[in-house]
């Protein structure tokens, strides 16, 4: 069993951005495309290099991947939640397809491209589904005019987020390759390549396994891992930090905002009873407005629900 997570970025990439293993790379692109954007063979295009990290730890260790038939392939797994995500997610998504126009190339020479967003977080509220397909489609007849515009999000904590569940449990959610992949993402502590139950038993999913209980980091590797992993962590506990500050403060306003609303609907509560008791004494409704700083038409109101 791996101490190294699949769902840190360098750890991710490491595992499916290397040339020996683009066969991984493949079989998760295969379990989360259409039928007809699949792959049978991937160019690296920005194959993993630990020369080329930054120490940034926002730095994007996304991996791209094109096709054999042109299509860019954009896969990022993102793990702590950020408010602006949904503008980033268009904005890489915009790079890769605009990456393709180089030099002379024309526009009849752009390919689709596909972003892939794993993400450690629930981002689409409104749906339960783990994974969703976003296409540009026409508002009232939804035709799908835009071709090129894909991104998919695969949201892990809509398939796992219990850090008890049992593997059977686990096991019980996989239906399909995408599942046994959030398997091995969401809870690879519970799995050995050599004794996997059968709904796990996958070829690609063995070798990953077994890739991440060998993998090693050098020096440098570690530094950033144990350095995202810390990150990561602060980020977590400032975003729980910020929601309870945020639950805490709503809790505080809420009671306040009662007791405001309590002590003002008690005075005017007491307001329509002096005024009551002082029609009932025929009193001038002129003077009962004075009093009690009602208005005159509300006043008249009242007279007329008394009577």
């Amino acid at each position: 069993m791996s101490d190294i997570s699949p769902r840190v970025d360098i750890a991710f990439k490491k595992l499916f951005g290397s040339e020996e293993n683009k066969d991984l790379l493949i079989a998760l692109i295969n379990s989360i495309v259409s039928k007809e954007d699949r792959v049978v063979d991937v160019t690296l295009l920005n194959p993993y290099n630990d020369k080329d990290f930054k120490d940034d730890k926002l730095s994007i260790l996304d991996v791209k991947a094109k096709g054999a038939d042109g299509k860019r392939y954009n896969i990022e797994i993102q793990v702590t939640d950020h408010g602006d995500y949904d503008k980033r997610a268009l904005f890489y998504w915009a790079k890769l397809y605009a990456e393709q126009l180089k030099g002379s190339t024309n526009y009849d020479m752009l390919e689709k491209a596909i972003g892939i967003h794993i993400l450690n977080f629930k981002s689409v509220l409104e749906t339960t589904k783990y994974h969703n397909v976003f296409h540009i489609t026409e508002k009232e007849t939804g035709e799908h005019y835009f071709k090129d515009l894909e991104l998919h999000t695969i949201e892990l904590q809509k398939f796992s987020n219990d850090s008890n569940e049992e593997l059977t449990e686990l096991v019980a959610k996989v239906k399909n390759a995408l599942d046994r992949w959030l398997a091995f993402l969401t809870r690879n502590d519970l799995m050995k390549a050599d004794n996997l139950p059968k709904e796990l038993n996958d070829p690609a999913l063995r070798k990953a396994i077994e890739v991440l209980e060998v993998m090693k980091f050098n020096e440098k590797e570690r530094e950033i891992y144990e350095g995202h992993i810390k990150w990561l962590r602060d980020e977590d506990g400032a975003l729980r930090k910020k929601k309870e500050e945020g639950r805490v403060e709503g809790r505080v306003e809420g009671r306040e905002e009662g007791r405001v609303e309590g002590r003002v609907e008690g005075r005017v509560e007491g307001k329509v009873e002096v005024a009551i008791n002082l029609l009932k004494e025929n009193i001038d409704i002129k003077l009962i407005a004075t009093a009690t700083g009602i208005s005159i038409e509300e006043i008249e109101k009242l007279r007329t629900s008394k009577n």
